[in-house]
């Protein structure tokens, strides 16, 4: 499964982001989805994960009520929607795709987010 994630920038706080992952598999609604990220200088961390059919759905406790993650089977993507961003979400964003919840086994090349004080 080849992961090729986009819609990274340059945004100011307060702005919004919407990055998309797209899958270039034929069984993408078999993969849980996930998405995560990483700041210079620290460890990569887990920022919202989405079921195969999109019914259950995770997000860290840092961008609960500022993100959204969803997908579209049909698309064989999946989205983050970032909504009231802050400085402190600046990282490297990556999209991963697993068979099982939380065993993310393909990884994104990652898109680069920035969020100007």
């Amino acid at each position: 499964v080849q992961l090729q994630a986009s819609g990274g920038g340059l945004v100011q706080a307060g702005g919004s982001l919407r990055l998309s992952c797209a899958a270039s598999t034929r069984t993408f609604s078999s993969y849980v989805m996930g998405w995560f990220r990483q700041a210079p200088g620290k460890e990569r961390e887990f920022v919202a994960g989405i079921s195969w059919s999109g019914s259950t759905i995770d997000h860290a406790d840092s961008v609960k009520g500022r993100f959204t993650i969803s997908r579209d089977n049909a698309k064989s993507t999946v989205y983050l929607q970032m909504n009231s961003l802050k400085p402190e979400d600046t990282a490297v964003y990556y999209c991963a795709a697993g068979t099982a919840w939380a065993a993310y086994r393909y990884w994104g090349q990652g898109t680069q987010v920035t969020v100007s004080s």
